[in-house]
């Protein structure tokens, strides 16, 4: 709940004394109060704000209590590209003036996939794409594949795919940052409502074309007017686009995240401009209908609907209010209720003169939704999901450096083994004298506990004539390697971490790994080797050095170039595939000859992708089957 006095201004001095729950008519005891307070700023003595660089510092900022979470969806289909440039100043004042050091902020657009959404600390980011904002209502020029699926489609079909792509986006939306954290979470949708019914004067039989796919040029602005049929028509789909809304109420509400609709018409008397010649009472119809979306949206999820006003300030600093003082209650229903029904929920004050929103009740599950939550159904995690979860899991368990293990064919029947390390960078905030891994000692040994090797990087093989106290290795700069060849099956390596100065073990770790056997005659593929590359320059010596070093860490810049080399054997041919975080194929990759190191080699920018996860496939088919090899990659700004 957040409480106001008569002057708009938090109160926070209630108890839980001071609360009624009632649900359904019927008082409900409360079990659980608090009252969160969070200013944006950090506590003193704190250290400065941490940096958002991957999807883990994310997942742990995003849920402390102490930070704000805030969203910007932008709804590009709903807004008009001149409303777009007037509303990008007042949000950028709102960033620059209301938001503190601690505060998260994520943008979004429709067609954003939720895993896609990067949140960071850093204001000037927000600001710039705030400044690349750009509406596109009733502008059906495609500009993606998926839009161009649907372009030739009548302008109805058009808006009704539009509006069902943003309210997925918006539920979506809300069960991620649900996932993320309990609080309070605060979606500022700059919007001018979602487009429940066209007038005859915007219908098109083919929206690709606009003006010109109306049949006879464009009407009279008196067509549809007072016309009962055309009224009919607008009740019935604003009716059904609210039934729709429904489930964006539902996600919003489960997930504690509040709705904050932002109009950037201002103060409008007209929805349509005079060059599209509809009449009136269509215009103040259609104009009602889209700002009463905005007014549910808001309303039906706690939020506040800026809607009819020329300075949005006043509005947007309202959210940040919200975000900082509210009070959280929790109750058990006497009734459980297992009917899949609404259920009205009503907070009162036993204290006069002040202000309580809540929100207004929930959506009860239903009893065979119980039964399939209380079911236990374990799920075997797709190659996908283990590919990419293998980017946490390469960091060693102690936190001093990540680990890639390579396989690839070697001589007499054996497999060659290539491990590489690299050292872990000291998180912000992080001691100075913070010990930090200095070289990797690996002892390798069979199941009956036969020596395969033993040795050390960036020393080469440990000297058993070596004395005990020979000094540290220094901090290591770069990638390192350790390269053994082992006889196919079970293999035990025992991995310890030394530390930069001073020699001493700062960990140890042990793993069992099953070394595959490359030599039969079926198609098989190498673990695939990844190097980056930031220049022109730098790649081209990397592609011409067959003893580069490969990186372990799978987390790149859009700014820097990868090269991928493998080995394909049995006569195999071998593609290359990007796949999204679901499996979906999104693009084929370019396999070539590799120029060193390798019998092949992938050429891959990444100015072009998206932030976002993804898996490089690679498939080698040949005349006895097919291999296929997973590429989990992480891609920042």
């Amino acid at each position: 709940m957040i409480v106001h006095d008569g002057k708009g201004e938090p109160v926070t001095n209630l108890t839980q004394a001071d609360f009624e729950v009632i649900e359904d008519g019927k008082p409900q005891a409360i079990e659980q109060f608090r009252l969160i307070r969070v200013d944006g700023n950090p506590r003193p003595g704190d250290p400065p704000p941490r940096e958002l660089r991957n999807r883990i510092d994310e997942e742990v900022e995003l849920s402390r209590d102490d930070v704000r979470v805030f969203v910007i969806f932008f709804d590009d289909y709903h807004v008009r590209l001149g409303n777009s440039l007037g509303v990008k100043e007042p949000l950028i004042r709102f960033v620059q003036t209301e938001l503190r050091p601690n505060d998260i902020v994520g943008i979004m657009y429709p067609l954003t996939p939720v895993d896609g959404i990067s949140f960071t600390r850093n204001m000037a980011s927000v600001v710039s794409a705030i400044e690349k904002f750009e509406g596109r209502k009733f502008n059906y020029e495609p500009r993606n594949a998926f839009e161009e699926r649907y372009a030739r489609a009548p302008s109805e079909v058009v808006e009704q795919i539009r509006n069902q792509v943003v309210m997925t986006a918006l539920r979506g939306l809300a069960t991620r940052l649900g996932g993320l954290r309990e609080g309070r979470k605060a979606i500022l949708y700059v919007s001018e409502g979602l487009t429940a019914f066209l007038p005859p004067q915007l219908r098109t039989a083919d929206a690709s074309l606009g003006r010109l796919g109306q049949v006879g040029g464009p009407p009279s602005p008196l067509v549809g007017e007072n016309s009962p049929r055309e009224e009919t028509a607008a009740f019935f789909a604003q009716s059904d686009l609210y039934s729709q809304m429904r489930d964006v109420f539902t996600a919003a509400n489960r997930n504690n995240a509040a709705i904050y609709a932002v109009d950037p018409r201002g103060l409008t008397p007209f929805e349509y401009g005079i060059d599209e010649a509809v009449g009136p009472r269509q215009d103040a119809r259609s104009l009602q209908m889209t700002q009463d979306t905005l007014r549910s949206l808001a309303d039906e999820t706690d939020g506040r609907a800026i809607v009819n006003r020329n300075d949005l300030g006043p509005g947007l600093a309202q959210i940040v209010r919200d975000s900082s003082y509210y009070y959280l209650l929790g109750y058990n229903s006497t009734e459980a209720p297992n009917d899949g029904k609404f259920h009205e929920i009503t907070v009162r004050l036993k204290r006069r003169g002040l202000q309580v929103r809540a929100r207004k009740g929930y959506w009860a599950l239903t009893a065979e939704e119980v039964a399939r939550a209380n079911t236990i159904v374990p799920e075997t995690p797709k190659p996908v999901q283990q590919a990419l979860a293998s980017i946490a899991t390469s960091v060693q368990a102690g936190k001093y450096v990540r680990t890639w293990l390579g396989t690839s064919r070697a001589d007499d029947g054996k497999t060659r083994l290539t491990l590489i390390w690299e050292p872990l960078t000291p998180p912000p905030g992080a001691r100075r004298d913070q010990p930090q891994a200095g070289r990797v000692s690996v002892i390798a040994a069979r199941a009956n506990g036969d020596l395969v090797f033993r040795g050390r990087a960036p020393d080469a093989a440990l000297a058993s004539t070596a004395p005990p106290t020979t000094p540290g290795a220094q901090a290591a700069a770069g990638p390192q390697r350790l390269v053994f060849d082992a006889p196919p099956g079970e293999l035990e390596l025992r991995l310890s971490v030394e530390a930069a100065a001073g020699g001493g073990v700062l960990d140890s770790e042990i793993r069992r790994i099953t070394v595959p056997d490359l030599t039969t005659p079926d198609a098989a593929l190498s673990t695939p080797r990844v190097h980056r590359a930031r220049t022109a320059r730098e790649f081209q010596t990397l592609a011409a050095d067959a003893a580069a070093v490969p990186v372990a860490a799978r987390e790149f810049s859009r700014t820097e170039r990868l090269l991928i080399r493998f080995d394909v054997y049995g006569g195999a041919t071998a593609t290359a595939a990007l796949l999204n975080r679901n499996g979906d194929k999104m693009a084929d990759v370019p396999v070539a000859p590799a120029r060193a190191g390798g019998t092949h080699q992938i050429d891959m920018g990444l100015a072009s992708i998206a932030i976002g996860e993804y898996v490089v496939e690679i498939t080698a088919k040949g005349a006895t089957g097919e291999a296929k090899e997973l590429i989990p990659i992480r891609i920042g700004s």
